[in-house]
């Protein structure tokens, strides 16, 4: 059990609700509330809000943010093998920003001895998913899903193959005696097709994470909602975003005009 759920049991027990009383509030089925507590479902970021609502209390402290480093996820290989090949189609706009903002990426930081592949990939999701959250638009709308080693873009090897010896490098090595793929750029951005709100966010993304190395920023992600809410091996939903929590919060909603 996670302990997110051990918690929501702990708070709805503590204030004397019956699981058919918060299965109510939260507009879901007793089982589901049963099946929530026991860790055998997933909280939705919805119902996350909705339980910070009922109980009074921050997300932040829903989420227990102390502990949030205890939280095992375990790998299920079998389950996530198990699942049909998704299927991502990608628009040629989007394929030629992904390159570019790949090598923006890679001439920036890519020579950093800590820069391989598994911080590359997160890097892209915070960029993306900042942007989202930022604007309501899409930066480069890859899909993300959600394994042991935190967010990973559907899309990346398959683009990437279209780049090796023209536009990236791909050198084998290792760090710390742990083996890592990096990529060097072999040619300078075009950010013609980039609009200047979008350099800023991922200009912001490099200076927050990219000094990081791949167990620092794996961790970082398993601490952000739209992963925290999303099944093993399924691919996380832009949406989620709004529901973050400080520190991973990047837009002042307070300062929104409708």
């Amino acid at each position: 059990m996670h302990e997110m759920n051990r918690k929501i049991k702990e708070l709805r027990e503590r204030s004397g609700m019956s699981q058919q009383k918060l299965a109510r509030l939260l507009g879901v089925s007793r089982p589901t509330i049963s099946q929530i507590e026991g860790g055998q479902r997933k909280v939705s970021a919805d119902e996350m809000r909705k339980l910070a609502d009922v109980f009074h209390i921050s997300a932040d402290r829903l989420l227990d943010r102390e502990e949030e480093s205890e939280v095992i996820i375990k790998e299920n290989k079998a389950a996530y093998t198990a699942k049909p090949r998704i299927r991502i189609s990608v628009p040629q706009k989007n394929l030629e920003k992904f390159k570019e903002v790949l090598i923006y990426i890679l001439n920036k930081v890519g020579s950093r001895p800590n820069i391989g592949e598994t911080v590359i990939y997160k890097i892209l999701y915070f960029l993306d998913f900042d942007y989202y959250e930022k604007y309501e638009e899409q930066l480069i709308g890859a899909s993300y899903i959600k394994n042991r080693y935190g967010p990973t873009p559907v899309e990346f090897k398959k683009i990437l193959d279209t780049m090796l010896e023209k536009d990236i490098v791909r050198i084998e090595s290792k760090y710390f005696d742990y083996p890592r793929t990096k990529y060097l750029p072999l040619r300078k951005p075009d950010l013609t097709g980039l609009k200047a709100s979008e350099i800023a966010v991922i200009d912001d993304v490099l200076n927050r994470l990219s000094d990081m190395n791949a167990n620092q920023i794996s961790d970082y992600s398993h601490r952000d909602v739209p992963w925290l809410t999303t099944g093993e091996g399924e691919i996380i939903e832009y949406e989620s975003v709004f529901y973050r929590t400080a520190p991973y919060s990047v837009r002042e909603y307070s300062e929104d005009v409708q």
